[in-house]
Formats: C-alpha cells, structure tokens, sequence
C-alpha cells in the first residue's frame, strides 16, 4: 500500500579497519523509505552514500545499526533469510558494462534477472525479457547482441530491464546515470519515472547532483562525511537549505 513504510534504516554505522587505522564510512545514519516512494540521497564522493546502498543491499554488513524491510528485519549478508528478502529489491549501478558478462547476448542477461528466482521454462524467461525490452525501449533485434556492442544510454536501459524483469518491490540506483550525457540522462530519468509509477516501484536514489536527484524525488537527504545532515521535500531542500553543506551544493549546481 503507497505510503506505507518499506524500508526502514536505524543508527547505521560502517567502520572499515586498514593499514592505517579505523575509518568510520557511515555514522548514525536514520531514515525511511515509503511504498512507492523515491528517496533520494545526495552528497559528494566520500560522503558514505554509496556504502549506505551497500549495506541495505546485502554487499556489506553495518558496524551496527539495523534495517527493516517490508516490517522485517534484514539480517547481515550471509543469512539465508537476509538473502531472501533482498530477491524483492534490486541494484542498479554507475558502469552498466562492467555488470554484464560480455560472453552473454542480450537477451540471456535479462533472463538472469529470472533464473535463480522463478520455475520458469527457458522459453518463457525470453519472453518476459523480450517483454521487458519493450518496456524500456530496447528493440527486439538487439537480443542477440551483446552488452559491449550497445551504447552507453541502451546498456543501462538493459541493466534497468535486468532489474525490474523480476518485478523486485525495491531499486537501489547508485549513480546510475552519471555516466551518461545529458541528453541520454534526460532519456533514462523519464524511464525511471515512468517505470516507478507503471510498476509501482520504490526507489532509493543515490546521486552527487542535487538537481538531478531532485528532479524525481519525493524526499531529499543530504549526506556530509557519513551523516545525513539535511532531509525534507525537494523543493523546501533546494530552495530553501537548512545546512551550510547543501545550501554550498545547491550553489554549485547553479540553481
């Protein structure tokens, strides 16, 4: 039901232990993220974003601190149940190339969206991919290709369609388009949006562009050296910064 809470994050914390000492990545962090809700989360490279994604989706284990999904609560990595849970939400990341295995077609990587989740014949899993395709604009003459003979804009369309073909409740976007231009961006931002409201898609959103974040977002956080130090409508975020850190953001968007 929209506006019922799906993913909740409480005290998140990440220390990493190195050569040269503890480094704590993620400090305290809180928030909530409603069905059918973009949660979009900013800040500059280094500020913890990227392992707060990391961690909800089961690549790394918090220090400490928990997270609730769908009102259960998400054990670490390695727990079964942990991995259960997370077959309802799904990654999509800043180099879609590098996500895909470049001896695979097209068509055979969207069906790995499929393949560990479903009882589906082979014949059946294409036809959800080809479904799937159509969706995001990708044509069908494209499924016997493969992902290192597409563009840029058409491989993330791909990585999207990976992604939403097991009609996951939850899409974690780290960066997924700054490595687009412009134009392209536009393109995969209008995708997103319509998919969100077509599917009923929930979003964490993670960006270090203010403008582009907040173009899509229902809620904006700010993050600042692994805390969220700002949180609140787009519009009141951008327009009116509680935080000398966002207002500084906002400033170098030119907005």
């Amino acid at each position: 039901m929209e506006g019922t809470p799906l993913l909740e994050a409480k005290g998140l914390k990440k220390v990493f232990e190195g050569p040269n000492g503890r480094m704590t990545a993620v400090d305290g962090v809180h928030f909530q993220i409603n069905t059918g809700e973009c949660y979009g989360l900013i800040g500059e490279s280094g500020s913890g974003k990227s392992t707060v994604a990391h961690m909800i989706a089961g690549l790394l284990d918090a220090t400490e601190g928990e997270i609730a999904f769908d009102s259960k609560r998400l054990p670490g990595k390695a727990c079964r149940e942990g991995f259960r849970l997370r077959r309802q939400m799904q990654m999509i990341f800043q180099n879609p190339l590098s996500s895909f295995s470049p001896k695979m077609t097209l068509l055979y990587s969207i069906c790995e969206g499929l393949r560990y989740r479903f009882s589906l014949s082979r014949h059946d899993m294409e036809q959800r991919a080809y479904e799937m395709m159509d969706m995001v604009g990708l044509k069908r003459e494209y499924a016997r290709r493969y992902c290192g003979e597409l563009s840029g804009g058409e491989c993330q369309r791909a990585a999207i369609a990976r992604a939403v073909i097991s009609r996951p409740k939850l899409l974690i976007c780290d960066e997924s388009t700054s490595a687009l231009d412009v134009s392209v961006q536009a393109q995969i931002m209008g995708l997103l949006a319509r998919l969100k409201k077509e599917l009923g898609l929930s979003y964490l959103f993670i960006s270090h562009d203010i403008a582009l974040v907040g173009s899509i977002s229902d809620k904006l956080a700010v993050m600042k050296d692994g805390r969220i130090v700002e949180e609140g409508a787009p519009e009141r975020v951008i327009w009116n910064p509680g935080h000398p850190y966002t207002s500084s953001l906002v400033k170098s968007a030119n907005l």
